[in-house]
């Protein structure tokens, strides 16, 4: 069908590498990383991060980023958040006018406070840019469980493009215009998973999970949509789907890290156990900064940025929240006059 390169090796990289090329796809998978490279193609399986996922002898694992990018349909480019300015730097020289990169990295940069694609535009301003997310750990991707994502592209036939290229019986694509939306829930829910980790930790229960999911997604579209996305993405697959994918399964990172934070870990032993790039670490701060840019109120990571960069107890943190200034739920609704 299409000539297509997945630029990141990791194990959302490799599930992806494995759904494109099972649609029929040739495809290549870059990584900087020799070794890595190196046991991708002679054992077919990343033991490391996607063990029992076995990858076809038709994919093309490479070190070389010319070749991966040079002459392809379309890029997805699958590095972590903070490595995808300088792996776009990279690229750039290689990539043609038009070329399409879809990224399926999840966060929000630090210092400029640029959502992801912004970042690939900049870096490389004659490519054609967009997204794919959703809630799909790589883990069940991999081995083919149904999973269901959304492609945001600013034109139509190329979010049309991405689907046909990904879509088969157990990976179902939606389209959708909102690409700020689509990058702002995946970048988010990072930050609040951390917290509903740290309420895991603590031994908290589902009336908490479930107050920090829902309370989360408000504090998430309430930044989206000040941004200028549409309420309707933070309703759907790429909000309150991930949200709830990434603060209950145990494939979590984010979660996973936030739950050992809760059991006394710091913030940097969490994320040494965790063996993997935790992306709401680094979006937690890039999410104040909004935050207070566009004038929003977001306590619960707020909260999360005081524990994590403040040394602050996890339980104060949660008692902060539990006792701010009593609030109405909606305060758009009326009540009734008397």
């Amino acid at each position: 069908m299409a000539k297509v390169s997945v630029i990141g090796a990791g194990s959302w990289g490799t599930a992806l590498a494995a759904v494109l090329q099972k649609n029929g796809n040739d495809v290549t998978v870059w990584s900087i990383i020799k070794e890595e490279v190196e046991m991708l193609s002679s054992k077919r399986e990343h033991l490391d991060k996607l063990p029992g996922v076995k990858l076809s002898e038709k994919i093309v694992f490479t070190t070389d980023l010319e070749s991966a990018v040079k002459g392809m349909d379309m890029l997805v480019l699958a590095v972590p958040s903070p490595f995808i300015r300088s792996t776009s730097k990279n690229m750039c020289p290689f990539v043609s006018e038009g070329q399409l990169i879809v990224n399926v990295a999840k966060g929000i940069e630090e210092d400029t406070l640029m959502p992801l694609p912004d970042i690939i535009k900049q870096e490389i301003p004659q490519a054609e840019t967009a997204v794919l997310s959703g809630p799909s750990h790589a883990e069940e991707v991999g081995i083919g469980l149904p999973t269901t994502v959304v492609a945001g592209a600013r034109k139509k036939e190329i979010a049309e493009y991405i689907q046909s290229l990904f879509m088969n019986q157990s990976f179902r694509v939606y389209t959708s215009p909102d690409m700020i939306g689509i990058e702002l829930g995946a970048a988010l829910k990072n930050v609040i998973a951390l917290a509903a980790g740290m309420a895991d930790g603590l031994g908290y229960g589902d009336n908490t999970k479930a107050a920090l999911i829902t309370r989360g997604i408000k504090e998430i579209s309430r930044l989206a949509i000040a941004m200028g996305a549409k309420a309707e993405t933070l309703s759907g697959l790429s909000g309150i789907g991930d949200l709830i994918v990434t603060c209950a399964s145990k494939h979590s990172r984010n979660r996973r890290a936030g739950m050992l934070m809760g059991q006394g870990y710091s913030m940097d032993a969490a994320m040494k156990e965790v063996k993997m790039v935790v992306e709401g670490v680094y979006s937690a701060k890039a999410a104040m900064g909004l935050a207070k840019k566009y004038g929003v109120s977001m306590p619960i990571i707020e909260q999360v940025n005081a524990v994590l960069f403040e040394d602050y107890p996890v339980k104060d943190a949660v008692v902060n929240l539990m006792l701010r200034d009593k609030k109405t739920e909606h305060e758009d609704m009326l009540w009734e006059q008397e």
